[in-house]
């Protein structure tokens, strides 16, 4: 297993070693455990994910997945339902306004935001307006809404040119933009990975944690985690490699190659457990 490069992930991982059941690891799924494509309905956790998952499950607190996506969707795609050692799982969607826990095989939710199905009956004018319509695909998370711009010809130019509009169309509707890897999705605001990932740390009554992500919608999980460092409770900032989002990389203790890495180090950890 790589050796994390600061001295704060260093810590963070002899925490995680020295006490595992005092442990939460927690993971983003897109680009972590599953491996990006153009197509976000054909995203699927990497083969090794689950095994991995389940060796490591029994031996921590708790292992969360804390995903944009609807909970359901991650579990599905995931295939995490029913696994064999993942029966303590839990899964916290849409920023962790949605709960799946392994235990029950149900999904915890409140009533969605109306601003949602405002602005997702706008979006085929903006992006008219706009003239990517062809250019562009609308995913519908029910809860969000996003559009991603990976199929166009030039993405960063799509990413860019709609970064504005976006950006107006949820303000009209009480809505934030978060921005991803040619991905610009709109939600409610007050919810983030790291608010979740804060509340689930206390929940379960964790000594450490370890976060893994690979977008800028980790950003606020990775700043979560420093500022439960800073009140004493260690971490280890773990980035599923991406040249893609430089500034997460730039703050992660450990950068490892992507949804293969993150696998790796999974079993790595279990062994060493």
């Amino acid at each position: 297993m790589d050796v994390p490069r600061t001295g704060s992930g260093r810590e963070g991982l002899a925490a995680v070693v020295a006490r595992p059941s005092r442990s939460v690891i927690a993971l983003d799924f897109d680009g972590t455990l599953a491996p990006i494509v153009d197509d976000p309905e054909q995203a699927r956790a990497h083969p090794g994910a689950v095994p991995a998952l389940a060796a490591l499950a029994p031996k921590v607190a708790s292992v969360a997945v804390i995903t944009g996506r609807p909970a359901a969707v991650a579990v599905r795609y995931g295939g995490f339902a029913g696994a064999p050692g993942l029966d303590r799982l839990v899964v916290l969607g849409h920023y962790g306004a949605e709960r799946w826990d392994a235990a029950t095989g149900t999904v915890k939710a409140p009533d969605p935001d109306p601003g949602v199905a405002a602005a997702r009956a706008e979006l085929p004018r903006v992006l008219a307006e706009s003239g990517l319509s062809h250019d562009t695909y609308i995913e519908e998370k029910g809860r969000a809404v996003a559009v991603h711009t990976r199929r166009a010809p030039d993405p960063q130019t799509a990413f860019e040119v709609l970064r504005g509009p976006l950006t107006a169309l949820a303000g009209r509707h009480g809505l934030v933009v978060e921005p991803g890897r040619m991905v610009l999705e709109l939600r409610p605001p007050g919810v983030d990975k790291g608010v979740a990932l804060t509340a689930y740390v206390r929940e379960v009554g964790a000594e450490s944690v370890l976060y893994a992500g690979d977008d800028l919608g980790d950003l606020a999980a990775y700043a979560a985690v420093e500022k439960l460092r800073a009140a004493g409770t260690p971490g280890l900032l773990v980035c599923s490699g991406s040249a893609e989002v430089e500034e997460l990389a730039g703050r992660a203790d450990l950068v490892v190659p992507g949804p293969e890495g993150v696998v790796a180090l999974l079993r790595d950890l279990a062994k060493m457990l």
